[in-house]
C-alpha cells in the first residue's frame, strides 16, 4: 500500500511540474511573440507619381529597398531608353528615405542636382531618371512589407 501511495505522490508531481514548465512555455512563446512585433519597425509608404507629362502613374512601396530601372527584376519598371537596367535605389535606412546611383548612363538627379552618393529623400522632392520625372511623397506607417502599384502604373503600361 505504502508502494502505492509513493508512486501516486511521484505521479502527482511530475504532473505538477508538466504544468509548471507548459504555462511557462506559453508564457515565454507569447512574450517573445510581442517583442518580435515591437522590434520590426515600420516604413512610411514611399510613392513616386510619374510628372513628366508622358505617361501618368503612380508606384506605392512599402519595402525597405526599391530598385528603379528597365530591367524585368525591377521594382520600379520604368520602359524609357534613357534608363539604365538597374537605375537607382531607394532605400530607408536610420528611419530616412534614401537614394542612390547605381552607376546609371545618364545619371540620377533630385531636385535637378546629380546623385553622385547616398542624399535623402523628402516629401516633394522630384526625382529624375534618364528622361522620367518623378515626384516623391512619403506617407503615413504599415507594417506589411510589400509593393503595390496603382493608378495604371505597372508593366503593361510601359511606365
Amino acid at each position: 500500500m505504502e508502494i502505492v501511495l509513493l508512486i501516486v505522490r511521484l505521479l502527482m508531481a511530475a504532473a505538477l511540474y508538466a504544468f509548471l514548465g507548459w504555462t511557462f512555455w506559453l508564457i515565454w512563446k507569447s512574450l517573445r511573440q510581442q517583442a518580435g512585433q515591437m522590434d520590426v519597425p515600420s516604413l512610411p509608404v514611399l510613392s513616386l507619381k510619374r510628372v513628366d507629362g508622358l505617361q501618368e502613374g503612380i508606384f506605392r512601396f512599402t519595402r525597405a529597398e526599391v530598385i528603379i530601372g528597365r530591367e524585368r527584376g525591377c521594382d520600379c519598371r520604368l520602359a524609357d531608353k534613357a534608363i539604365s537596367a538597374r537605375h537607382a535605389r531607394l532605400a530607408y535606412r536610420h528611419s530616412q528615405w534614401w537614394v542612390e546611383d547605381l552607376g546609371s548612363k545618364n545619371g540620377t538627379f533630385l531636385n535637378q542636382e546629380r546623385v553622385i552618393q547616398p542624399v535623402v529623400l523628402t516629401a516633394g522632392d522630384e526625382l529624375r531618371c534618364g528622361q522620367v520625372v518623378l515626384q516623391v511623397a512619403i506617407e503615413g506607417q504599415t507594417d506589411n512589407p510589400a509593393v503595390e502599384t496603382i493608378a495604371g502604373a505597372g508593366e503593361e503600361s510601359g511606365l
